[in-house]
């Protein structure tokens, strides 16, 4: 954590510019890992590990140091997603919040989650699990490109063979 604390509402609303995040997507065969929001904003809310980057952190190692503080586990990154904006406005109009996270595809490596003091819940959920869920905006085309990119990223790692036998 970072010497202000993060988790403090009150010192991320009507920001000057964006709050910079990471956020990690990880998949264990057919699901995702999700964490239901414990603060505010949208508490409750199901979304993928993460928040925020802390000054000289790599957006993998925030994504990384997240998934571990929120719900004790480990996995290998295996790429970048496009960001996704969340922007939250006040009534009259002014952004009470504005992130922009960068997620990560990530493959699972063992151990079970378990819901740190930031994570009222943790679940395995499927990509089709997710239109009955109440999710931060995006998720949906977020896990889906993790998916697409963990694919690829067991496709690339299947070793060539050269088709032919020793005789």
């Amino acid at each position: 954590m970072s010497e202000t604390d993060p988790s403090d509402d009150a010192t991320r609303l009507f920001p000057a510019r964006p709050f910079v995040g990471a956020s990690i997507a990880v998949i264990r065969g057919d699901r995702v890992l999700l964490a239901a929001r414990a603060n505010a904003p949208m508490r409750g809310v199901w979304t993928l590990p993460g928040g925020l980057v802390e000054a000289g952190e790599a957006l993998a190692e925030a994504a990384l140091r997240e998934l571990r503080e929120e719900v004790g586990l480990a996995a290998t990154v295996v790429g970048v997603l496009p960001p996704t904006e969340i922007i939250l406005r006040a009534a009259d109009g002014r952004t009470r919040h504005h992130y922009v996270v960068h997620p990560h595809a990530a493959l699972w490596t063992g151990g079970e989650p378990v819901a740190g003091p930031e994570a009222l819940a943790v679940r395995w959920a499927t990509p089709a699990e997710l239109a009955g869920l109440d999710t931060t905006p995006g998720l949906d085309g977020t896990v889906a490109a993790a998916f697409a990119r963990v694919a690829a990223h067991e496709i690339s790692e299947i070793p060539e063979t050269s088709g032919t036998s020793a005789a």
